[in-house]
């Protein structure tokens, strides 16, 4: 730690909450530990908060960017993607969506975004379409699902994956509506993927009267970036199929 002035060392001790020390300034301020012991403290919070954040985000295990193969898509705008990792968005409330079919890296680009904000120091939350929907729909009163619409509106990034999958029911059209609107309200960002073209969420939410001002709320104020490839799992499944028959003929010669 750098060296501090008596001044910036009690308010720090101040914000980490050591009233004890702070009480005992007098006594303590030219000892030599105090701050070590101040550092110390500081780096086992920030790896306390860190873990925690990380924890509540479910962002759960993933490929890094590095192992991405920008050779692979027939179209992505790989300066588009390569701008949300300065995490702008979070300054600006912009939401970005990712569109494109099943398999071409949509939701690992998704949870290394939400990896990186979790780092920086935001509160993050990722989830899959069906799950949070799943969740909203469950709550039995209007008290309890105002409660556990806060899981999805209060963190500083929500990250809704795989939205498109299923159809829904106009129920959970309007769950989605509700957290889309609150958060565009906040200008809190929002970050999804989806296979369906908006143009066919009408399937994705049949009868539902707010699919139009949804799709225009979650577009308006947002980067959206479009992916065109084949499957990577395919093509990764057909790989070790050839793989696997090369080591094959191999053992038979």
């Amino acid at each position: 730690m750098t060296d501090l002035t008596p001044t910036e060392t009690k308010d720090r001790l101040k914000s980490l909450g050591l009233f004890g020390l702070l009480a005992c300034w007098e006594q303590l301020a030219d000892k030599p530990w105090l701050r070590e012991v101040l550092a110390i403290e500081e780096r086992e919070r920030h790896k306390r908060s860190l873990e925690r954040r990380l924890k509540n985000s479910r962002v759960a295990a993933f490929k890094p960017m590095a192992d991405f193969d920008w050779s692979w898509p027939k179209k992505i705008d790989r300066e588009a993607v390569d701008d949300l990792f300065g995490l702008g968005f979070l300054t600006t409330g912009h939401n970005a969506v990712l569109v494109g079919p099943n398999g071409v890296g949509k939701t690992m680009i998704l949870k290394n975004l939400a990896h990186q904000a979790v780092v920086r120091g935001h509160t993050v939350r990722f989830s899959t379409a069906s799950d949070m929907l799943s969740d909203l729909a469950a709550q039995e009163s209007s008290a309890a699902l105002a409660r556990r619409l806060r899981r999805y509106t209060i963190p500083a990034l929500l990250c809704i994956d795989e939205v498109g999958y299923l159809s829904y029911d106009s129920r959970y059209a309007d769950l989605l509506f509700e957290v889309v609107t609150r958060r565009y309200d906040a200008q809190k960002p929002l970050l999804l993927s989806t296979n369906k073209a908006f143009a066919d969420w009408g399937q994705v939410f049949p009868h539902a009267a707010c699919v139009v001002t949804l799709v225009d709320r979650l577009v308006h104020r947002a980067e959206v970036i479009e992916i065109e490839a084949e499957s990577y799992r395919l093509k990764e499944a057909k790989e070790l199929s050839a793989t696997r028959t090369k080591q094959r003929r191999s053992k038979k010669h």
